[in-house]
């Protein structure tokens, strides 16, 4: 291999920006990515694998024909695919304490991804949140990391028992390390912690990841002490690759090498930094020709070592031909019809079902009666299936309405009452009176993706939740309320006027999962992944720390 062929595969281009396609070949580019929402013009799976296989052949049109590995964030299901099958986000996952479930979630995205033509997944994100602040606090399995650790399981589901299976995809832990305790929750920002913390809290679910054989590690935005974890050498060579023994490669977050020096744009100092501290391929991921002049320059001058590129080199080829990539580099149609199959969806349905955590109970007002008279359904949660499934669904940051197929929370409700039981929705509980049995709200948050849903000021419910929540309670009518969240919410001084509370997280589209709950049919079983606040100047608040919690890490009631 030449340097520009083995710079070439150090490098990662998104895949709207490679116009023409033909840079793919000309630059000898070793990995393709969709950023999120990123999709094709027909963002169906059909057209992904139609994508895929162009790109294929162009990457294979060169001398040494060596396949392009394509990367996207399948981060609860396929989620970037219309259509696709979307899982419980990682903090109701976390909810169910149950790994095995979670193992085969993972099987079942990967035979998604594989019908895709994808190869690898930016997932799972095995932080550990420690700031309900944080905007990426849903993508956490767990405050403490008993949790994110057990729920590496996922590694395995995503990879199969060796890669190179029919439908076994890469999985990525991410982000490399700390990105969950940063200081006020901010996102990208500073990790102000011992080097003991940082071992006792933040390592732990990266090493049992690559004790599960994770193909390769995502760096995290963040710094630690100061230093942008990016540019930082004892952490990502000393640590991660040779204490830990991770023998996969390294790649960086999105253009995340352009943070190390502060300055907007990368720098041929950034890039031989990065490099050198043991990041093996960047998600550039537009510019990639600068990067790649830069990184040659870099080498050139001898401020990167051969000996390193290299490295570099044998951790990403030894990942292609694992996968099996040199032998199939093309779609396996065979999966393609598995997107968003019934068989699939029932899977994430039990998934949602596990992930409920009951938090309130009075006078047994839940499980609903099937057989009731009349049900009350309010709140902009109720009939949503963008806000139930959060962020990272068909766009990056998500977005309300009805994105994608699949069932919402009111349509899992009308589906599940006798025949003769009127259901009643009004988003703002609007004509509720006193001859309904029951009132249902699901209320919440809406959608948002990484800094974006930080939330440095309150964490509590929204004018217009709160008031749908008065006019239900003014009808006198039991009242369960549904909460539609990516993190706990500051509702102390609210609860008193519930008679039931049940956290449903984001819970993608099966919504039936949640009515399944709610009359019956499944016991709640889920159990608190994260310290419930009792108001947000609490923050952060962690199981062990004494601060008094609304409710307790582990709680979470049943119908015994």
């Amino acid at each position: 291999m030449s340097l520009d062929e083995k710079i070439g595969q150090m490098t990662q281009a998104e895949r709207s920006a490679l116009d023409p396609q033909s840079d793919l070949a000309t630059y000898r580019i070793g990995s393709v990515l969709s950023g999120g929402g990123s999709a094709p013009a027909d963002n169906t799976a059909a057209g992904w694998a139609d994508t895929y296989d162009s790109f294929q052949r162009t990457a294979l049109s060169t001398p040494l024909g060596i396949p392009m590995i394509y990367g996207a964030d399948a981060v609860h299901g396929h989620n970037n695919v219309y259509g696709a099958t979307i899982f419980p986000h990682n903090i109701g996952l976390g909810a169910t304490r149950d790994p095995a479930l979670v193992n085969r979630i993972g099987e079942v995205t990967a035979e998604e991804v594989s019908g895709t033509g994808i190869d690898w997944t930016f997932g799972p994100c095995v932080c550990v949140a420690r700031n309900d602040r944080w905007g990426r606090t849903y993508e956490s399995f767990g405050e403490d990391p008993e949790i994110p650790s057990a729920m590496t399981s996922i590694v395995d589901g995503f990879q199969g028992a060796t890669l190179g299976g029919p439908t076994s995809i890469l999985a990525t832990a991410k982000h490399y390390v700390g990105d969950g305790g940063t200081e006020g929750g901010v996102d990208q920002g500073d990790t102000r912690v011992s080097e003991a913390e940082l071992r006792a809290i933040h390592l732990p679910p990266f090493q049992a990841a690559v004790e599960r054989g994770v193909g390769s590690v995502m760096i995290s935005f963040s710094s630690w002490n100061g230093e942008k974890v990016h540019g930082h050498r004892y952490l990502i060579n000393d640590v991660l690759k040779e204490e830990l023994g991770f023998t996969g490669f390294v790649i960086s977050d999105w253009a995340g090498i352009d943070q190390i020096d502060g300055q907007p744009g990368f720098t041929g100092a950034e890039v031989a930094t990065a490099i050198n501290a043991g990041i093996d391929m960047i998600m550039v991921p537009y510019d990639y020709q600068q990067f790649i002049s830069l990184l040659r320059a870099e080498v050139e001058a001898g401020q990167v070592p051969m000996a390193r590129i290299d490295d570099a080199n044998r951790r990403i080829l030894t990942k292609k031909f694992e996968l099996g990539l040199f032998e199939r580099p093309f779609t396996d149609r065979s999966y393609t019809p598995s997107v968003g199959s019934q068989a699939h969806r029932d899977l994430a349905r039990e998934a949602v079902r596990e992930s409920q955590v009951l938090l309130k109970n009075n006078d047994d007002a839940l499980p609903l009666s099937k057989s009731s008279d009349k049900i009350f359904v309010a709140g902009k949660n109720a009939d949503d299936i963008g806000n139930q499934s959060g962020g990272w669904t068909i766009s990056w940051q998500g977005s309300s309405g009805d994105i994608t197929p699949g069932t919402t929370v009111l349509e899992g409700i009308r589906d599940t009452v006798s025949p003769g039981t009127t259901v009643t929705y009004d988003r703002e509980g609007q004509g509720i009176d006193g001859s309904y049995e029951s009132a249902v709200a699901v209320v919440g948050e809406t959608p948002y993706a990484e800094g974006e849903g930080d939330r440095p000021g309150g964490l509590g419910l929204d004018a217009a939740d709160l008031a749908t929540l008065s006019r239900l309670e003014e009808s006198g009518v039991p009242l369960i309320v549904v909460l539609i969240s990516g993190r706990p919410m500051d509702i102390a001084t609210e609860i008193d006027g519930w008679d039931a509370l049940v956290t449903a997280w984001l819970p993608g589209t099966e919504g039936q999962g949640v009515a399944d709950v709610l009359f019956g049919d499944h016991n709640p079983t889920g159990k608190l992944p994260m310290t419930w606040m009792r108001e947000a100047g609490q923050q952060p608040i962690n199981v062990g720390d004494g601060k008094p919690a609304l409710f307790e890490y582990g709680y979470g009631l049943d119908y015994g």
